[in-house]
């Protein structure tokens, strides 16, 4: 038995209460700056409105409301299924297991064949992946399976090359995939100064663990998207550091 503020619990209370907290504060983390935090407050509104309609006796908006909120669970499924999969996959991956970690030097090779590619204009998308397999991701590429190279990123990438059109995906060391077809974001629409390219990585972001690096071809910049959030206009030391920081957790 434990005494708190003149209270007492026993512990299976004490831990019940505890994990309840657990799981609020995750969730909270999980939506915080994304959309899915506008839509949540919307919901705690209508619960408000629910409220206060069945203190008022407002029968016909406290039906209209029920009726709505008896279906509460499949309409967080379907407002928030992009963050239900990420969290899911992230319990059934983060949790259990920690992937090797890139080395030095496949940064090195990333970060040169990123800074090659802005100085000389050439569009370039590369997923990093992290704890989220992304093998559904590379199976719509094709397979290389190859030692993470500066030179063969440059090449891959080349201007009319057969796999230049597409993301590569990176395991650890390796080249898994290239010409890989990433999900579209819905941001960014009527944004001329980003293409498809930022897009795609927000998009795979938005599902996923992985950090996206994106090479302009119209600007020759740098742009990293990591968790829904685009970071434009990376230097190479910025870029190292973002990457050894991100992918070091």
């Amino acid at each position: 038995m434990i005494e708190l503020f003149g209270f007492q619990f026993t512990w299976q209370a004490a831990l019940d209460i505890g994990l309840v907290a657990l799981l609020y504060y995750n969730i909270i983390l999980l939506v915080r700056g994304t959309r899915a935090a506008a839509a949540l407050y919307g919901l705690m509104m209508l619960l408000v409105i629910y409220y206060f309609s069945d203190l008022l006796n407002l029968y016909t908006l406290n039906t209209l409301l029920g009726e709505f909120l008896s279906s509460l669970f499949l309409v967080i499924i379907i407002l928030f299924r992009k963050d239900v999969r990420k969290a899911l996959a992230a319990v059934g991956t983060k949790r259990f297991w920690r992937p090797s970690e890139a080395s030095e030097d496949t940064l090195d090779q990333v970060v040169g064949a990123v800074m090659d590619m802005s100085s000389t204009r050439t569009g370039a998308i590369i997923v990093i992946e992290k704890s989220v397999p992304l093998g559904d991701i590379a199976e719509r590429g094709i397979e290389l399976d190859a030692k993470v190279n500066k030179d063969l990123l440059k090449t891959i990438f080349t201007m009319d090359t057969p796999l230049h059109d597409g993301a590569v995906v990176i395991r650890r060391n390796r080249i898994l995939a290239a010409a890989c077809i990433l999900p579209l974001s819905s941001k960014l629409k009527g944004q001329p100064m980003f293409g498809t390219r930022h897009r795609a990585a927000l998009g795979i972001s938005e599902g996923s663990d992985a950090i996206t690096i994106v090479v302009s071809e119209e600007r020759g910049e740098v742009s990293i998207a990591l968790n829904g959030r685009l970071t434009t206009s990376l230097d190479e030391v910025r870029l190292r550091r973002v990457l050894r920081n991100v992918l070091e957790r």
